[in-house]
């Protein structure tokens, strides 16, 4: 069944169930464990299923996190799981921000689009691997294969490569979004569904296209990466310097906007022309005081340890 949003001021009795206010990638929705009014501000919800939560301003309310998925999928005969995917474009890179929307339609018995949370999504095949989760310490770097049909696949390539040469869809991201017939909006676009719920869905899974591996009339395959498995980057990614400040002065990072001014040297002056960082601790303290909180742009303790 689809759930109420979270409201304030709002009387609730113990197992009563409400959902966060907007979309919550976790897919989770919350079970009062007591009862009580809410307050006034929505509460920072969990994102772990069990995990609970106070509500707000003085409520006597404790929510816990559930999944209404989950307990659909522990029935005895639970509804078909339904996979879908989005692939969203970023004008920089592909000259638009177009969403594109496919289903596979392998899970059940649908022979066309389907429509969830109000968006179509064509069935088509589609076929995602590498998706688990192992604990060899590396992330997933998941597959996804898209059928080339009436080579639409290498047409968005053609028009994407015009914006960015040889682009191939790098940097677009794809969402992985599963939830069960029982909670989409319409199947071939056969009327309402009472229990549609946009909000019970799996984890949400995002990734984004690292490379193109092939392409030909049939299918174009993808391989995908996660947001933090960057090649080639290192943490922390600016340079780990003990006495060298690297914020710009008189800038958000360095914040001072103080009329003392000081030469290179941390010598005082009255002239603002002469006003210039020297880029040291010392040259903090001038401006910030002896004991006052530095924003030093650097890393003091390198070198200290070893």
């Amino acid at each position: 069944m689809a759930y109420a949003a979270w409201n304030g001021a709002t009387a609730h009795a113990v197992g009563d169930i409400v959902r966060a206010t907007t979309p919550q990638p976790s897919g989770l929705v919350f079970r009062a464990k007591t009862s009580g009014t809410t307050g006034q501000t929505e509460p920072k919800w969990p994102t772990d299923i069990g995990n609970e939560v106070d509500d707000t301003d003085g409520s006597t309310i404790t929510w816990a996190a559930i999944s209404s998925i989950y307990e659909e999928l522990s029935v005895l005969a639970p509804s078909a799981i339904i996979e879908m995917f989005e692939l969203h474009l970023t004008s920089s890179l592909h000259g638009s921000n177009d969403v594109f929307r496919w289903h596979s339609g392998v899970n059940e018995q649908v022979t066309g689009n389907i429509v969830w949370n109000g968006n179509t999504y064509n069935r088509i095949p589609v076929k995602a691997e590498g998706f688990e989760y192992r604990n060899t310490g590396s992330l997933p770097r998941p597959t996804l294969t898209v059928a080339n049909l009436d080579s639409a696949i290498s047409a968005l390539l053609l028009v994407v490569n015009a914006t960015s040469t040889g682009n191939d869809l790098a940097g677009a991201e794809v969402r992985r979004i599963r939830t069960v017939k029982k909670f989409l909006d319409a199947v071939n676009f056969a009327g309402g569904n009472s229990n549609a719920d946009p909000y019970a869905t799996m984890p949400e899974e995002r990734y984004f296209i690292d490379r193109k591996a092939s392409e030909n009339r049939d299918a174009v395959v993808f391989e995908l990466a996660s947001k933090f498995d960057l090649a080639g980057q290192m943490i922390p990614k600016r340079q780990c310097i003990a006495n060298i400040c690297q914020w710009e002065y008189r800038s958000e990072e360095c914040s001072y906007a103080g009329n003392n001014f000081f030469r290179i040297d941390d010598s005082p002056t009255s002239v603002q022309s002469e006003d210039a960082c020297g880029k040291r601790i010392s040259s903090c303290k001038k401006r910030f005081g002896e004991n006052g909180a530095l924003p030093f742009g650097s890393f003091p303790g390198v070198g200290l340890t070893q």
